[in-house]
């Protein structure tokens, strides 16, 4: 087992990254990333590792989300376009402003699950195995989502031509 030191600067930015898209506020995601750490580091005993190390940190760091939801009593509107706000250079380069916001509205037409699949792999660039580990899922079922995500955004990008 590795010591917590190598966990957060192994883990800390696949946790972030994953709270960024949940929470869409770049100050709350690291707020509760720092939180996540401070349950594992509390909790690090009660991991039995029946999963992945990113998967226990995640499912920490979403429970924590959701426990701050509760307390503020008020479920955030999402803002996918502060999610977007992350991605690569190369590819804000490649999508034009008009696109991206067709893109947006596109993406707010899926469902919560498949959305969230699409901004894992497209903003926080993380491989479709964590996504699956994320949802307990595997590998081919992020794989499948996200390819049936983008064929829907094809789709809904088209008939608003």
């Amino acid at each position: 087992m590795q010591n917590m030191d190598e966990i957060y600067k192994n883990y800390s930015s696949i946790v972030y990254k994953y709270l960024v898209c949940l929470t869409h506020d770049m100050n709350i995601a690291e707020e509760i990333t720092q939180e996540t750490f401070y349950v594992a580091v509390r909790d690090i005993g009660k991991f039995r590792g029946e999963c992945k190390i990113e998967t226990w940190l995640c499912q920490i760091a979403k429970y924590l989300w959701y426990k701050e939801q509760k307390v503020r009593k008020k479920i955030k509107n999402v803002n996918i376009e502060e999610c977007f706000e992350i991605e690569s250079d190369e590819a804000t380069n490649i999508v034009s402003k008009e696109e991206k916001s067709a893109l947006y509205r596109a993406l707010e037409k899926l469902n919560n699950i498949t959305k969230q699949v699409i901004l894992l792999r497209v903003s926080a660039d993380l491989s479709f195995r964590q996504i699956g580990n994320i949802y307990n899922k595997t590998e081919i079922w992020a794989r499948v989502t996200f390819y049936r995500g983008k064929e829907k955004l094809k789709e809904v990008l088209k008939n608003e031509k």
